[in-house]
């Protein structure tokens, strides 16, 4: 099995494109950049944990925001340099950084006015260890009343996804095992690894953290198959906008949030740590 930074260090340009290429996979980065300017104040310091080629970070110091980007692999890195060169926001664009979410000792207590830790990072780690590690450092650097957007990988999803589309996987039977019991991928994208989770599983490892859990959010919604979501938006004149509008009412559903293909977790860390706000 390959490491997860081999997997990434050969996928830079992919992991660019990937929020972009279709409808189907632009639901992802849409829903939540759509959370982000509704829940983040309208200035501040935000850290992209995690950020990868810098989506995120460039789209957010477009608005103005200060953002620093941190990730695990060089390669993602170096793109986000160029697309950041690219977009003209390198003033906005306080630091890039290589170093794991599950060790962010680099950042003071309470740096950040909010940090992001979206779609791979958290789904990545192994071990339940190195994921509360990794909940207790986010939630670390960020400021008394700050907001913390986590979203990850939902095995409920992978479960129906590997019926509708990788029926392979379940002739598999040690591997499938592993998957729909305790969420471990040890064959995502043929050959690396990643962590599938369940909402009350993502709830728990920041249970103990002092955060107000403030939404969820199902971020692909009700969208399972991309050739067909894509057909519905290439075919049909207004069944995109129709889809976005039902998208919109119900990725917040309990449901929705449960079996969508990315969850988010929207939080706010407690101004104290008795609870009070």
């Amino acid at each position: 099995m390959s490491s997860v930074k081999d997997f990434y260090t050969n996928s830079a340009l992919y992991e660019w494109q990937r929020l972009s290429k279709d409808n189907y996979h632009s639901l992802e980065f849409l829903t939540t950049f759509r959370s982000l300017k509704e829940y983040l104040p309208s200035k501040g310091h935000i850290i992209d944990a995690g950020g990868g080629p810098g989506r995120y970070t460039i789209e957010l110091a477009k608005l103005g925001y200060d953002v620093t980007l941190l990730d695990y692999t060089p390669a993602l890195l170096e793109k986000a340099k160029r697309e950041i060169g690219r977009a003209k926001v390198k003033n906005k664009v306080k630091q890039i950084a290589e170093g794991s979410i599950t060790d962010l000792s680099r950042f003071w207590d309470n740096s950040f006015d909010a940090v992001l830790c979206l779609g791979g990072p958290m789904s990545h780690l192994k071990g339940a260890k190195n994921r509360r590690k990794a909940a207790s450092e986010l939630v670390r650097i960020v400021k008394p009343g700050g907001l913390i957007f986590v979203s990850v990988i939902g095995r409920l999803s992978i479960m129906i996804d590997i019926c509708l589309r990788w029926p392979e996987e379940i002739d598999m039977t040690d591997h499938f095992r592993e998957i729909w019991r305790n969420g471990e991928d040890n064959h995502f994208h043929q050959n690396s690894y990643a962590h599938h989770y369940l909402p009350e599983e993502l709830e728990a490892l920041f249970k103990d953290e002092h955060v107000e859990i403030l939404n969820r959010i199902g971020l692909e919604g009700l969208a399972h198959v991309p050739k067909q979501t894509n057909a519905l938006a290439r075919k049909f004149n207004n069944a995109w906008t129709n889809w976005l509008e039902a998208h919109w009412h119900y990725c917040n559903h309990p449901s929705v949030y449960a079996t969508s293909g990315h969850m988010l977790l929207i939080m706010r860390k407690n101004k104290t740590t008795d609870g009070e706000f």
